[in-house]
Formats: structure tokens, sequence, C-alpha cells
């Protein structure tokens, strides 16, 4: 049995991090995150509508949000994958799109556009 350290593979996706792109931004700390982690999906989709209607004093008329959410919902799925795989082919598998499907989607959510760092643009 050998014991030789196993070298780590990276593909594609290796510079996709949601949370590394937050913490450049300034958007997000270790501290935030653990709190954040304490609530529950609902919460924190509630939490953000209230604030966000707290803003435009409590008028969020017109927003056909019900319509909304499983767009919202995908997008957000959709860049978690490309974060948590290596390759664009283990996120197509992991989100069980077809070639043509994943590459229509990655355009319309401009993901290549999102994961760019602020010097790379």
């Amino acid at each position: 049995m050998s014991w030789k350290k196993k070298k780590k593979l990276y593909g594609t996706n290796k510079n996709y991090s949601l949370v590394r792109k937050l913490r450049i931004e300034g958007k997000t700390t270790e501290e935030f995150e653990m709190m954040l982690n304490s609530i529950s999906l609902e919460e924190l989709i509630g939490l953000k509508l209230e604030l966000a209607a707290n803003a435009v004093d409590n008028k969020l008329f017109g927003l056909a949000l019900w319509q909304g959410m499983p767009f919202i919902v995908r997008e957000a799925v959709f860049k978690y994958a490309l974060s948590a795989t290596r390759t664009k082919t283990e996120c197509m598998n992991f989100l069980g799109l077809k070639r043509k499907n994943f590459f229509e989607i990655s355009k319309n959510y401009e993901v290549e556009n999102f994961f760019l760092n602020k010097e790379e643009e």
C-alpha cells in the first residue's frame, strides 16, 4: 500500500467560488457566514424580502414574486453547482442537464462574467 499523497485534480471550474467572490467584494465575512448558516433557507428568503420591502416603504406592488421565484432559485442552484464541481461536464451531470441546455442556461445567467474577478475584467 502506497502512502503517497494523492494529487488534487483541478478542472475548469477551479476559480468558481461564490464564497471567495463575495469575500473579495466585501459582501460577506467568516462571522457573517456562520450566522447565516444557522438560519434556514426559508427564513433567509423571507428576511431578504422583508428588508427589500422596508427599503421601498413596503410597496412591492407589481412584482410577480410568485412566478419569479423558480427562476431566482434556478439561477442560485446553477451558480452553486458550478462552484461545487470541477468541470462543466461534472456540473451537467450534477444538475441532470444535457449539453445544449447547460450552455443555453450558462449564457442566459452570464455565469462566466459573474465569477470573473475585478482584476480579470
